[in-house]
């Protein structure tokens, strides 16, 4: 095969101890036409430094503040000129031939946009890891899953996924995407700052008609809350928040109208559990949330009739919330006697 020219480029703020650790292994990639490149957030560590005595072919771009993961990424390629950029975060270990697969399963069909492959817990290496799996999906609610990962259940990799797979949603953890497709959506949302803006992209281009793919034949480690952990509010609440924005951007109005109101009473009972919990600062989080996103629900851009649900492979006709929590199913082969939806 030829080799189309591929960027990976890690966005980095103050992670000096994932460039250290992980770095190494992303260097060594086997890839003939790649160019690494490090996007820094106006990090004030010394990891930019660390990368430039240590690591001088890597290509360094500097963004003048830290914009948040999504616009951070945003300001970043502009300036990366490639047929496929992979946005990897710091904290993902990868494989020598984890690149290749990945592109040649993309060139083998131009209506994939994006691909991700697949991603193991860097700590509990047997592990699927939580953000992506075997490739993202999304319920008729709005509740993302993956295969091998639902909520907090982590399966074991047995082989059992490893057929290649259209998707509803790749992992901004090792995201591949085509140039031509992130620049015709414009990118991630910047309102999002992190955390589900690779699902909406990802929302937005099967809108487009585009399909979204897992690779079995790459395989990355991710050590994952990089950026926030699961006990930060502010994790809560970018979560709630940015899955309102997500719906209501990509549903037909009536449609987005109905998913709403039902998410907005089973978030309020997410609400009461965190304050039967004790956990007062998360159920703040989740009413600040729907404060912020009635403001703006007005403001926020839905695309076209004609673009709506153009591909829901993958896209889950069932409720993820009761098949999990009601009827008690932990794994993604106990919901294949399910429906989804197909192009």
């Amino acid at each position: 095969m030829s080799y189309p020219k591929v960027a990976v480029v890690i966005l980095n703020y103050n992670g000096k101890l994932h460039v250290e650790r992980f770095l190494p292994t992303v260097y060594n990639s086997a890839y003939p036409n790649l160019e690494l490149i490090l996007g820094d957030n106006a990090s004030t560590d010394d990891s930019v430094e660390f990368v430039q005595q240590n690591y001088p072919k890597i290509k360094i771009i500097y963004n003048d503040k830290n914009y948040g993961y999504a616009e951070g990424y945003n300001q970043v390629l502009k300036h990366v000129n490639a047929d496929y950029f992979v946005l990897l975060n710091s904290d993902v270990e990868v494989t020598p031939n984890w690149i290749e697969p990945v592109i040649r399963l993309m060139e083998s069909d131009t209506s994939i946009a994006a691909a991700q492959p697949k991603i193991r817990s860097w700590a509990y290496r047997h592990l699927f890891e939580y953000a992506g799996a075997a490739g993202g999906y999304m319920d008729m609610l709005g509740y993302p899953f993956c295969r091998g990962r639902i909520f907090d259940t982590l399966e074991a990799d047995t082989g059992q996924y490893d057929d290649v797979k259209e998707v509803f949603w790749a992992s901004g953890a090792a995201l591949f995407i085509r140039k031509e497709c992130w620049e015709k959506t414009g990118g991630f949302d910047s309102n999002f700052f992190a955390h589900m803006e690779e699902v909406d992209l990802c929302w937005r281009l099967k809108n487009m008609g585009y399909k979204i793919m897992y690779c079995p034949d790459s395989t990355v480690f991710h050590v994952g809350g990089g950026t926030l952990t699961v006990t930060d509010p502010r994790k809560t609440y970018l979560n709630f928040r940015n899955s309102l924005t997500m719906l209501q951007k990509n549903l037909p109005l009536k449609k987005s109208a109905g998913v709403i109101f039902i998410r907005s009473w089973l978030d309020f009972i997410a609400l009461v559990r965190f304050v039967a919990m004790r956990k007062f600062q998360h159920a703040r989080a989740i009413s600040k949330a729907h404060i912020d996103f009635s403001k703006t629900l007005f403001r926020i851009p839905k695309l076209s009739k004609s673009t709506f649900n153009a591909n829901t492979k993958g896209l889950y006709k069932g409720s993820i919330v009761w098949e999990y929590f009601v009827k008690g199913k932990r794994s993604f082969k106990e919901l294949e006697d399910r429906d989804f939806t197909s192009p």
